[in-house]
């Protein structure tokens, strides 16, 4: 990509041309060209790979400092949504999705609320004995079996994570003959076994991908990822599923809404 070509500078200037700085506001000017490029990512306006107008161009015209510009560019890549090539220039990142701790979603469902279009690439499914670790989650016996379905989770085209999911055998017996594996679990489950999940209990860890997860995933080997063990519940308290997977770190980000304990007795919190 020639990103000095005349037609791409024309419509990179169209991208500052719009913003009409406030000289005389206290909002520093680096900021107020920030968040107008921001903007503009946010939008769609400026795609991910793309390059961002360069130091020079901004400069010229707004007419503001190459320093001003230069911390409006590095203000964008410490935000995480642009980064920058030595010699190249300043491109836009691609967007991570954001993992909502505050929602019971299945990743079908996170994926069409963000406008991607989810899939799934099926690894295995089986009916197996439950693992220690899947019986004591949900509270089934040794000798118990579940239904393992292992899939690697796509978005477009890409692949954003490989998910193992376990349920216990009595509650979908001919899930394997029944569920396309390529659509939604949880809408099957809603759908041919009235099995609706309201309610989980998510531990999040960070890790490293291992030799099988980088092929799956398409990333190098111990790329950073993120590690999510999930058990979920039905109405009235019954864990029905029980959930490991790897996302991959360069794709996702959490998110969620703290709040400060209110005490009646304390007289205000304490850093």
């Amino acid at each position: 990509m020639d990103i000095s070509s005349p037609q791409l500078s024309r419509q990179l200037g169209c991208c500052v041309d719009s913003l009409n700085l406030d000289r005389h506001s206290v909002v520093p000017l680096y900021y107020q060209i920030q968040q107008h490029l921001l903007q503009d990512i946010r939008s769609g306006q400026l795609k991910p790979g793309k390059p961002l107008p360069s130091e020079e161009l901004i400069s010229k015209r707004l007419r503001v400092s190459r320093m001003t510009a230069r911390q409006a560019l590095k203000s964008l890549c410490h935000l995480g949504v642009a980064y920058s090539q030595r010699g190249k220039g300043t491109f836009v990142s691609e967007i991570k999705l954001e993992k909502n701790f505050r929602q019971v979603q299945s990743f079908t469902e996170e994926m069409e609320a963000r406008g991607s279009r989810p899939h799934s690439k099926l690894i295995s499914s089986e009916m197996v004995a439950a693992s220690e670790e899947a019986a004591e989650a949900l509270h089934l016996s040794p000798e118990e079996k579940v239904v393992r379905i292992r899939r690697v989770r796509v978005a477009d085209t890409l692949p954003m994570g490989v998910e193992t999911t376990c349920l216990p055998q009595q509650l979908c017996p001919d899930l394997l003959e029944r569920f396309d594996p390529r659509l939604s679990l949880y809408r099957t489950l809603s759908q041919i076994y009235g099995i609706h999940i309201v309610q989980a209990d998510e531990v999040v860890e960070a890790g490293l991908a291992n030799p099988e997860e980088a092929r799956l995933l398409r990333i190098p080997k111990s790329s950073p990822v993120f590690l999510f063990t999930r058990t979920s519940y039905i109405k009235g308290g019954k864990a029905v599923e029980y959930v490991k997977s790897t996302f991959r770190g360069d794709r996702y980000k959490i998110t969620n809404r703290l709040g400060q304990f209110s005490n009646d007795n304390s007289s205000g919190g304490e850093a």
